[in-house]
């Protein structure tokens, strides 16, 4: 009997633990700023040092996988014109290898963001980008899981990024400490999706959220390589995020964190 209770228990426990996905997202409020912004990387106006730091990412699956060894964290803005991103790596290995835009990013070191402007579950955007500032933009029609369909020629037409290494980029010869991404978006580039057809108002809420793809590397004949498993193909990427989904699958959107927009 007491087995039985303590399994019951376990499973029980798990529940609760797995439900957190879906009902309790990350939150962050997201203020406007009337201070210029000067895309260069570097959080350096007074607007950014004077809003939070999200919550540390964590792994995609949750708790039940490890913490993340390195540490992510992102803080937003938003004024009349863009919707503002500053991300944060810690990172003591500097490395990517794609240069031509529209490259499928996440099979190297990168950043990722996810909105879903209107939070219907369906039509929503993601863009990545990696350490040498190479961009990757899409929309997708919905979760592929149901057939969705990603629209490789949509780009955020007017969106500015710049990447910021502590360090130097593909050199195992010394140890880095981070990479940094700033990004402006223009509302005129998420109208298409978004409720009120452009900005929001103070008091709107977006289904948004960020991920980090992240390889084991080592050193072959003084070059970075990902690390290979016994089947001799390199090992699964890592994947931290911002508000988990519970699955190694960004693309749940009912499950993402929730952007409220203040003045």
């Amino acid at each position: 009997m007491l087995r039985i209770f303590c399994l019951g228990l376990l499973l029980w426990s798990f529940g609760i633990a797995h439900a957190q996905f879906v009902d309790f997202p990350q939150h962050y409020i997201c203020y406007k700023t009337d201070q210029a912004i000067k895309i260069d990387g570097m959080p350096e106006e007074t607007a950014w040092s004077k809003v939070p730091w999200s919550n540390d990412f964590v792994d995609i699956e949750g708790d039940i996988r490890p913490k993340p060894k390195y540490q992510t964290r992102v803080k937003m803005l938003w004024d009349d014109a863009f919707l503002y991103f500053y991300a944060e790596m810690e990172e003591p290995h500097l490395w990517g290898t794609l240069t031509e835009r529209e490259s499928i990013i996440y099979l190297d070191n990168d950043f990722e963001v996810f909105i879903d402007a209107n939070g219907d579950g369906q039509h929503y955007y993601e863009f990545e980008i990696n350490a040498l500032g190479t961009e990757w933009d899409l929309m997708l029609t919905r979760p592929y899981r149901f057939n969705g369909k990603p629209i490789f020629d949509w780009d955020i037409k007017g969106m500015k990024t710049k990447v910021a290494l502590n360090g130097t980029l593909n050199n195992p010869q010394d140890i880095d400490r981070s990479w940094s991404v700033e990004i402006a978006m223009p509302w005129s580039s998420l109208k298409e999706l978004s409720s009120r057809g452009g900005a929001p108002i103070a008091g709107d809420q977006w289904r948004l959220n960020f991920s980090r793809v992240h390889y084991d590397l080592e050193v072959v004949d003084g070059q970075y390589e990902k690390v290979k498993g016994p089947n001799g193909k390199p090992k699964p990427e890592y994947n931290w995020v911002w508000s988990p989904t519970g699955k190694i699958d960004m693309h749940r959107p009912n499950r993402w964190a929730i952007c409220s927009f203040r003045n």
